[in-house]
């Protein structure tokens, strides 16, 4: 340099940006700004002989001639590259360099305005980064994560599709993309309607959306179970866009209908089991009122008319006589009794006369005041379903009897067009949710299941003011039904 003073004007050494004058014709640096003197690492004076080529080594004479080939002295005209430049110290960072033709003092000159691209670079390079572990966990995903965009004139696509899109839906993530209908004639017809009235409640309150449903898998000749979770969020023109994940389910798809059907199975022999032993009930209670009943009846006869002819004078006779005599009472009254217990005989005169005796019976032997409503003295029920709803109300009060420290029992008996309740009300201490997962809890688990074999309904659920409340529901048969079941 022949003179002291900088050729850069006091703005451009103030400027933020890096700034490098160059003497277009020897390429030799000539000045440099505050801000690239601080970056550069040439915060004394400039070195004598410094060329452009020495802090950007990308820029050779050969490749910023043809760079400047191009470049005319008209205003605002000016190229630019991406390039290294090198610091004092040796080491190096990427920059844009824009160039401009200008003059000063008669020397035809070069203006480089530089950008320090290390941050954009580190933010793409981060960027590489989290894509490549966004990748690697999409790549490993149980599922296809997906995202899909429906426009506010309902045109729709799949902006993003992983790779599990082929093994889950049989079609590769281009197909889809390209067309977007295909998803939805992947679709069963019967769950299309689900599918699409699931999408429309998530735009509309833009909650979740979460779908089950059936797909044909042409490729594999198979039907597949596939569950859908998506997140919505509102897009630009009223479009909306969900980000979610779909899953294959058909394994505990399968497990779960079996067992349902399991369930069933058991249901059916639940209650199969229960007329068994209602009607083996009735047939031993039958025999045991019949036979025995009848004989011991004989024998009381045949022990008075022995008695009434023994000899007054010895009263031995006479004390052992009577002692028969009430031996054979009490017998009759316990097998009369055994036959109540075996099949209560108001039963025959229908549900609600059988439920009001066993709550009177209830009282007598407790001691515990139970009170019996209904407002229709008589409900058509199947006998068998009528058979198992008194032993449901006999386990629910010998419960009651047993832990609830009760003093009064309510229960109530009401028709509700074709549903029949019947609710048992105890003022005791209630039932903690743990007691009814106690493993030798067989007494809730039969009344649930004999309730489920009726096709109906058990529940526990706290009593007002305290105590615990049984409720039963089942579905009476309708009229015709029951009017069939008379004629036979």
């Amino acid at each position: 340099m022949t003179t002291t003073e900088p050729l850069l004007a006091a703005p451009m050494h103030a400027a933020p940006a890096e700034i490098l004058l160059i003497d277009a014709a020897t390429l030799a640096l000539v000045d440099m700004n505050t801000s690239a003197r601080a970056n550069l690492g040439y915060d004394g004076a400039m070195p004598q002989g410094l060329r452009a080529s020495d802090v950007a080594p990308g820029l050779d004479d050969g490749a910023l001639g043809a760079l400047l080939a191009g470049l005319s002295e008209d205003i605002g005209d000016q190229r630019c590259l991406r390039t290294e430049l090198r610091r004092a110290d040796g080491s190096s960072y990427p920059a844009k360099l824009t160039f401009l033709r200008t003059q000063r003092d008669g020397r035809a000159l070069l203006l480089a305005i530089g950008d320090d691209l290390s941050p954009e670079q580190a933010a793409s390079s981060a960027l590489a980064q989290y894509q490549t572990r966004f990748n690697a966990i999409v790549d490993h995903t149980p599922g296809l994560v997906y995202q899909f965009l429906l426009a506010a004139d309902g045109r729709h696509s799949f902006p993003y599709l992983s790779e599990g899109c082929a093994s889950l839906l049989g079609v590769q993530p281009a197909q889809l993309q390209l067309d977007p209908d295909l998803f939805l004639r992947l679709i069963l017809p019967e769950d299309r309607k689900g599918y699409l009235e699931a999408m429309a409640v998530s735009k509309i309150s833009l909650s979740s959306w979460n779908w089950e449903g059936r797909i044909w898998i042409d490729a594999w000749k198979d039907v597949k179970w596939i569950n859908l979770r998506a997140t919505p969020h509102a897009a630009g023109g009223g479009a909306v866009q969900w980000d979610g994940i779909m899953t294959n389910i058909t394994d505990s798809k399968i497990e779960q209908q079996e067992a349902l059907r399991s369930r069933a199975r058991l249901a059916e022999l639940t209650e199969h089991s229960e007329q068994v032993k209602e009607q083996e009930r009735a047939r031993i209670a039958r025999e045991i009122h019949d036979d025995l009943g009848g004989n011991l009846t004989a024998i009381k006869m045949a022990l008075s008319m022995l008695s009434s002819r023994l000899p007054q004078d010895q009263p031995a006779l006479l004390e052992k006589a009577t002692y028969l005599d009430d031996l054979v009472d009490r017998t009759i009254e316990a097998v009369h009794r055994i036959s109540l217990d075996l099949r209560p005989s108001t039963l025959d005169l229908g549900i609600v006369a059988a439920l009001e005796w066993q709550a009177r019976e209830f009282e007598k032997g407790s001691g515990i005041a139970c009170i019996f409503r209904s407002a229709e003295r008589e409900i058509e029920l199947d006998p068998d379903h009528a058979a198992a709803l008194f032993r449901i109300f006999q386990e629910a009060l010998t419960n009651v009897a047993k832990h609830a420290g009760a003093t009064r029992v309510t229960v109530t008996l009401r028709r509700q067009r074709q549903h029949l309740t019947l609710a048992i009300c105890d003022n005791g201490r209630g039932i903690a949710p743990a007691d009814r997962l106690k493993p030798h809890s067989f007494g809730l688990r039969g009344m649930s299941e004999r309730a489920r074999a009726l096709g109906g309904t058990l529940t526990l659920s706290a009593a007002p003011g305290g105590g615990t409340m049984v409720t039963i529901k089942i579905r009476l048969a309708p009229p015709a039904a029951r009017s069939e079941q008379k004629e036979q």
